[in-house]
C-alpha cells in the first residue's frame, strides 16, 4: 500500500447469520435508511404549523404509504441499475437481476420508481402529488447516506485515483489509491442535502408551497451528484462516458431542470395566490 493511502477497513459485508440466512450490511443500510425516513415523514405530517394547520395527509396514511416507497425504491433502484448501467450483460444473465443483495443499484432508477409510486398513491388517496412528492423528498436523504456507507462496506463505487492524504486502496480495484468518493457522496447527499431541506421545511415555510421541497432536492442532488462524478470511477465503458460527461451526470442535468421548474411553479402559484386573495379583500 502506497505510503500516504489510508487503510481501507475491511468489513465483513455480512452483517450476521441466522442458520443458513446471511444477513448483509447492504440490506440493513436500505432498512435503516427507508425506516428513518418514514419516522420523519410522520413526524412532518403530524406537524400541522409546518402546514399552515393542514397537512395533506393523515399519519395512518403515512403508514401506509411506507410499502409503496419500499417498493418504489428497491424495484426501481434495481432495475435502473439494470437498464442504466449494464443492460448487455444482464441480456446475458436474466437470472442475477434479482441479486441485488450485493450491490447494484442506481439512484435515479430509484428515483423514478418513487415518483412513480407517489402518483399511484396519491391519486388512490386523493392526496396532492406535489405535496407527497415535499414529503418524500425530505425524508429520502437518510436513505442516501445510509446507501452510501453500504457502498462503502462493499467497496463499491469507488472514487478515481488520487493522492490525497485520505485517499484508499480499495480492493479489487487495482494498486493505486482512490477518492472515498461514497463518503463524499453520503456526506452531501446524504446530510448536507438534508440540512438544506430541513431549513426549507422548517424556516421557510416550504412545505406551504406544493412542489418546492421536491424541486429543491432534485436541483441540489443533482449538483451534488454531478460535482462528484468527478472524483467518483467512471463507469467502464458506459456509452454516456464522453469527455467529462458521464453517466451520472447526464442521468442528473433533466433532474436540475424539471426541479427548478417545480420551484418556479410552486412559486409563481403562491404569489398568483397571494394578489387574488389581496384583490378579493380589497373588494370586499
Amino acid at each position: 500500500m502506497p505510503l500516504l493511502a489510508l487503510p481501507y477497513p475491511v468489513i465483513d459485508p455480512i452483517a450476521f447469520s441466522l442458520g443458513p440466512v446471511e444477513v448483509r450490511w447492504y440490506g440493513l443500510a436500505y432498512m435503516a435508511g427507508i425506516l428513518l425516513g418514514w419516522l420523519y415523514a410522520r413526524r412532518l405530517v403530524s406537524r400541522k404549523d409546518l402546514w399552515n394547520g393542514n397537512p395533506p395527509m393523515t399519519v395512518s396514511q403515512a403508514d401506509d404509504f411506507l410499502l409503496w416507497i419500499t417498493l418504489g425504491i428497491v424495484v426501481g433502484g434495481r432495475l435502473g441499475f439494470v437498464l442504466f448501467y449494464e443492460p448487455s450483460y444482464y441480456w446475458q444473465h436474466p437470472w442475477e437481476i434479482p441479486a441485488m443483495w450485493g450491490g447494484g443499484m442506481a439512484f435515479h432508477g430509484g428515483l423514478l420508481g418513487v415518483v412513480i409510486a407517489v402518483a399511484i398513491f396519491a391519486w388512490r388517496k386523493n392526496i396532492n402529488p406535489l405535496s407527497l412528492g415535499d414529503i418524500a423528498s425530505a425524508s429520502t436523504p437518510f436513505g442516501l447516506l445510509f446507501g452510501r456507507l453500504a457502498n462503502f462496506i462493499n467497496g463499491e463505487v469507488y472514487g478515481r485515483t488520487t493522492d490525497v492524504p485520505w485517499a484508499m486502496v480499495f480492493p479489487g480495484a487495482g494498486d493505486e489509491p482512490r477518492h472515498p468518493s461514497q463518503l463524499y457522496e453520503g456526506l452531501l447527499e446524504g446530510v448536507v442535502l438534508f440540512i438544506i431541506l430541513r431549513i426549507a421545511t422548517h424556516r421557510f415555510g416550504a412545505l406551504n408551497r406544493p412542489g418546492t421541497v421536491f424541486g429543491l432536492f432534485l436541483v441540489f442532488y443533482g449538483i451534488f451528484r454531478s460535482v462528484l462524478e468527478f472524483v467518483r470511477a467512471p463507469h467502464p465503458d458506459h456509452p454516456l462516458d464522453i469527455g467529462i460527461l458521464t453517466p451520472g451526470i447526464a442521468y442528473s442535468i433533466p433532474m436540475i431542470a424539471i426541479g427548478l421548474w417545480l420551484i418556479w411553479r410552486a412559486h409563481r402559484k403562491a404569489a398568483n395566490e397571494t394578489v387574488a386573495a389581496k384583490e378579493s379583500a380589497d373588494a370586499a
